[in-house]
């Protein structure tokens, strides 16, 4: 196989189940679920950390949180890595083009040949009046919802025009090289806004029930209850409208899918797709009105910590993936290996090319998925008012905060059951297909004694296999194939 083009197409904030492919009785992205199955779509895929910096500074470098040490959204700067995926990629002759949201520290144009952006959620590299109004208007709803079709066309919508940007990067390309190009888009998250035919495209009484509501916070507590009541105290009553926040973010879904197809569709054209590598993923998941909660914030539900994660392209088997556990640090090691390039140290992903291309390959090394939340210290208690970034008083507020994201949390997924260990020693414990929305906690069960013991070994596992293998010293390192440790 020749040298092959990567396009990788990543959303924020996306919830991964719903989709008519993944059950969900609305038809939001069928040009995805298409996609999807022309190439291998991972239905186990996970992201390292429900947080977008943390998440995309694990994309890029293969490494989980505790690794690349960037905890927190605010700590960018603060990467610990050795080579990068635009390291490898640059040294193995690709042209690097970037359009979308950055967020994280591969963020300017001294990174790539050419760059579009950044693209933030209610700001963006505005080049008409129109697209200036658009922006002052999306700071102005605060991160919605919105009650009424957004008032302005679909040209300025932050996913057409990234498209449009990266659609001209690509059509002035280099073409001497392949390219790899990174299309990062800043929706579905928040504000949730969608213009006509989007807005209306999914009424809210064709909606089905929610799992549960906000007397499921209050119940799981901590966190999770003191996110629930400041966004009460500072909207309430927000969470009566979660039916049309829910509408609008599955408009929001379509309206990225037919930008997805437009993307696409050119290179098609251009006659560069059939040798082009498509990943499409997101950073973490949306509550999307579960648990009476918008946005991201307490916890490591499903809801926020599994993705959607599909590949497809040249040398990529058709199949739908149900059963290996994948994660977004496996990304960078996969595509070394695509283009034929050493995973370099200090990576902790694993490949998953064996997978994608056919090849017979260890179940055992993708049974289980690990990942991580939380900055450091103690959590605070859901009494506790430490200062925040924001005030307590008005309207404004970040899910993301000292409160929320304080502590530190590992998650261990193996077969139907979730393990999450708290740097306080308590513990979670669920099994998923009894209780998928994750409300009855059997760590205490003794009916559950044996399976937690065996996730806790599992967890001891990958707590010890994600241990820094850098920096790189007089000692060599002994390199397992593709990043697998199981035979």
């Amino acid at each position: 196989m020749s040298t092959p083009n990567i396009l990788l197409v990543m959303t924020d904030q996306h919830r991964a189940d719903l989709t008519a492919a993944e059950g969900y009785p609305l038809d939001t992205m069928p040009y995805l679920d298409e996609l999807a199955a022309s190439g291998t779509r991972f239905r186990r895929g996970y992201t390292t950390a429900p947080a977008c910096v943390p998440a995309r500074t694990s994309l890029v470098t293969g490494r989980f949180p505790s690794a690349h040490r960037v905890r927190q959204n605010s700590a960018v700067p603060e990467v610990l890595r050795g080579e990068d995926l635009l390291d490898v990629l640059r040294d193995a002759g690709y042209g690097l083009h970037f359009a979308g949201k950055t967020h994280v520290y591969r963020n300017s144009e001294d990174d790539y040949d050419s760059f579009s952006g950044p693209y933030w959620h209610v700001q963006a590299p505005d080049r008409t009046d129109e697209e200036e109004r658009f922006s002052a208007w999306l700071r102005s709803i605060d991160h919605g919802p919105t009650s009424e079709p957004t008032p302005f066309p679909l040209h300025v919508q932050y996913p057409y025009r990234i498209v449009s940007d990266m659609i001209a990067s690509l059509e002035a390309r280099d073409r001497s090289k392949p390219f790899f190009s990174w299309v990062s888009l800043p929706e579905p998250h928040n504000p949730y806004q969608a213009p006509d035919p989007y807005f209306s495209l999914f009424p809210e009484a064709d909606l089905p029930d929610r799992a549960c509501g906000p007397e499921a916070a209050v119940a799981k507590g901590g966190a999770w209850r003191w996110l629930r009541e400041l966004v009460e105290e500072k909207r309430p009553g927000y969470d009566d409208g979660w039916r049309r926040y829910r509408a609008s973010y599955c408009g929001m879904l379509r309206l990225i899918d037919d930008q997805l197809r437009r993307l696409t569709s050119y290179l098609e054209e251009d006659g560069a797709l059939q040798d082009t590598i498509v990943v499409f993923i997101s950073d973490h998941g949306d509550y999307v009105g579960e648990y009476g909660l918008q946005r991201k914030g307490a916890g490591m539900p499903e809801l926020l910590m599994r993705i959607p994660f599909m590949i497809t392209g040249p040398g990529v088997v058709a199949g739908d993936n149900r059963d290996d556990f994948v994660s977004l640090a496996d990304i960078f090691p996969t595509l070394c290996e695509a283009v034929g390039k050493p995973i370099p140290y200090g990576v902790q992903g694993r490949s998953l090319w064996p997978t994608l291309t056919g090849e017979t390959y260890p179940a055992a090394e993708f049974d289980s998925i690990y990942a991580e939340r939380g900055y450091g210290g103690l959590p605070y208690d859901s009494e506790e008012r430490p200062e925040l970034h924001f005030p307590y008083d008005g309207e404004v507020y970040d899910e993301l905060n000292s409160v929320t994201q304080s502590g530190m949390s590992r998650m261990l997924r193996h077969d139907r059951w979730k393990l999450v260990y708290h740097v306080t020693g308590d513990v979670e414990l669920y099994d998923l297909e009894a209780d998928p929305m994750e409300l009855t906690n059997l760590a205490a069960e003794p009916a559950a004694a044996q399976v937690r013991a065996e996730l806790v070994e599992r967890l001891l596992r990958w707590s010890t296999r994600v241990v820094d293998d850098l920096p790189v010293a007089a000692y060599t390192p002994k390199r397992a194939p593709h990043n697998w440790h199981a035979t």
